[in-house]
């Protein structure tokens, strides 16, 4: 039987987290580093081994979305000698 915790513990998410101690910042690394599935619950960071090791194989790639984005339409204005002064 496996005795490794399903949870990182806290020294794990520290030392992940070049040693952060606040939690929402630990989890914005963590995001990005491609661990998207941390999160916060009751007052600590949760990240599964599992999804860890999955990231850390190359398992679980962080999908990136192709996103058209329009430009926006600007017209040209043109100050009028008055506007200018």
């Amino acid at each position: 039987m496996n005795d490794t915790p399903i949870i990182l513990s806290g020294d794990e998410i520290s030392a992940l987290t070049g040693g952060m101690m606040q939690i929402s910042a630990q989890v914005r690394d963590l995001h990005a580093q491609g661990f998207v599935r941390a999160r916060i619950k009751r007052g600590r960071v949760i990240l599964e081994r599992a999804h860890f090791e999955a990231v850390c194989a190359g398992r679980f790639a962080k999908a990136i979305p192709e996103i058209d984005t329009p430009r926006p339409r600007v017209k040209q204005v043109h100050a009028t000698a008055h506007e200018a002064l």
